[in-house]
């Protein structure tokens, strides 16, 4: 059994889920809109939920990460209550990633050394989701 993330966006999650694989260097992104999903006469989709994201996944340093656009007329609100925690030994790659992550966003604490980790920091990236970046031996 494993738990894993969810991340739903507000019709820009096409952009979200292939920022991220380039941050972490994935491979790229399989995507199903609700357009490609199978036809039901009785619940038929609208022209503007056609072409958003009804489930995309990337796995992220062996964890799998999941993301959806919401569909249209439902609401979304970004919180700080959730972050991502992504925990690599090459801090090489951590670095990459966080410098990518930034693009656009917010930094709340710079890569360092701190007593846990040899090279965390915390941002929260241009979608409004929270990461924190942390060297695991």
């Amino acid at each position: 059994m494993a738990v894993e993330v969810y991340l739903v966006f507000d019709g820009n999650c096409r952009e979200a889920v292939e920022f991220y694989a380039e941050a972490f260097d994935t491979a790229p992104p399989q995507i199903m809109t609700f357009g490609e999903a199978p036809s039901n006469p009785d619940y038929p989709v609208p022209d503007e939920a056609k072409d958003r994201v009804m489930h995309a996944r990337l796995t992220i340093e062996g964890s799998n990460v999941m993301f959806s656009d919401t569909f249209p007329g439902s609401t979304i609100k970004s919180g700080n209550n959730i972050t991502l925690a992504v925990l690599s030994s090459d801090i090489e790659k951590l670095k990459s990633a966080f410098h990518k992550l930034r693009e656009g966003g917010s930094v709340e604490m710079e890569l360092q050394e701190t007593f846990w980790s040899k090279c965390y920091g915390k941002l929260t990236d241009k979608f409004g989701i929270g990461w924190q970046i942390s060297h695991e031996e």
